[in-house]
């Protein structure tokens, strides 16, 4: 475990020390996104400089006529920003992803505060990777726990947890909403649904700025608003009575972001499912999808459960067709049972569950 010397003398998150998987040590190498000075701009910042010799004629030479040059900014990639500015400390029951708040601040887990912090006084385990490493180390678990993952795992590359995935910044509260507009609809109808309400806060809807491109409203404006006005972009009355019942709790701060950063896997899963309109498998894909958190596995998942089937090498035409109910093609006992061995990554094992069936989650991922 890293002192709390090596801690405080870290300048930024990303130089911290986190032990591996195996209990070592070890420091989070330079992301590959990091822009370094090249020895051509070296070489050629010397040769501006001028010699002795040149200075000395100076006053016999003309000077020559300066010629205004326009530099253009290099812009960095998406994938340069993730990697260079985002890398930090993780953990498999930690929120992994940087949670905005309504007034535009955006919140970590793993602060300096937290990690000079012992866990008994935070709450908070001590991180084992960085994020620029997770995707890796997860995957190397699942495979050691069950080589037959290897070829899957080659084949489908995990965005979602990749470094690139991990730094992108959450809003919950459109998160959560966004959940909400998506049950029972398709993903073409979410996506409307969300573009229209995001319409009806806005001041001017003429003014030249896409809807899709603006602001999700927060929720003091949500909350003021009736559910009659809500109801305008295509919500039913049930619905829009829970985003406003949502939109409540932030404004009263019975849910926040820095809650869903500090709390547990299971009291983040009972306080969000208390909330009318989130059932326990909306917060699972939430803590999965939005907050990154690697140990969620929703046995109530249809996708998961014919993927778990099908990979252990089930006929899952003909359990389809059987009338099994909601556990026709696995019980839940054995699906936690055979689940059980890929913790603390099950979120992943359950996104490859998904890929062994081809099973569509772009709405799920997109909300």
């Amino acid at each position: 475990m890293a002192s709390k010397r090596t801690l405080r003398s870290a300048t930024r998150l990303s130089d911290i020390s986190v032990p591996d998987l195996t209990g070592n040590i070890t420091t989070p190498a330079s992301p590959s996104g990091h822009v370094r000075t090249s020895d051509a701009t070296k070489s050629s910042k010397v040769a501006r400089k001028p010699s002795q010799d040149k200075a000395a004629d100076l006053s016999t030479t003309p000077p020559k006529k300066k010629v205004k040059r326009e530099h253009r900014a290099r812009t960095p990639t998406k994938q340069t920003i993730s990697l260079a500015s985002f890398d930090r400390p993780a953990g498999p029951h930690s929120t992994n992803a940087p949670l905005s708040t309504p007034h535009g601040s955006r919140l970590v887990t793993y602060t300096q505060e937290v990690l000079d912090s012992s866990p008994s006084k935070t709450g908070i385990p001590r991180p084992t990777t960085s994020t620029s490493r997770l995707l890796d180390q997860a995957c190397a678990h699942l495979i050691q726990a069950d080589s037959r993952l290897q070829p899957i795992i080659k084949k489908h590359p995990c965005k979602l947890f990749s470094a690139e995935g991990l730094a992108e910044v959450i809003d919950p509260f459109q998160s959560l909403c966004s959940s909400i507009m998506a049950q029972q609809v398709s993903g073409a109808a979410a996506s409307s649904i969300k573009n229209k309400f995001i319409g009806l806060f806005r001041d001017d809807a003429d003014d030249g700025v896409s809807r899709e491109k603006s602001r999700f409203p927060p929720p003091n404006n949500v909350a003021a608003s009736e559910v009659a006005f809500l109801r305008k972009a295509g919500l039913s009355t049930r619905k829009a009575e829970y985003i406003k019942g949502l939109a409540e709790k932030f404004v009263n701060k019975e849910l926040t972001a820095a809650m869903l950063i500090n709390a547990s896997d299971e009291e983040m899963i009972e306080r969000l499912t208390a909330v009318r309109g989130l059932g326990l498998w909306s917060v699972q894909m939430f803590a999965c999808f939005a907050l990154k958190r690697t140990d969620i596995f929703s046995t109530g998942d249809l996708g998961v459960q014919r993927g778990m089937a099908a990979f252990m090498g089930r006929n899952v035409q003909k359990l389809k067709a059987n009338k099994g109910g909601k556990w026709k093609y696995m019980s839940e006992s054995e699906m936690l049972l055979h689940s059980a061995k890929f913790a603390p990554y099950r979120s992943l094992f359950m996104w490859y569950m998904w890929r062994v069936e081809d099973v569509d989650v772009a709405a799920v991922e997109n909300s």
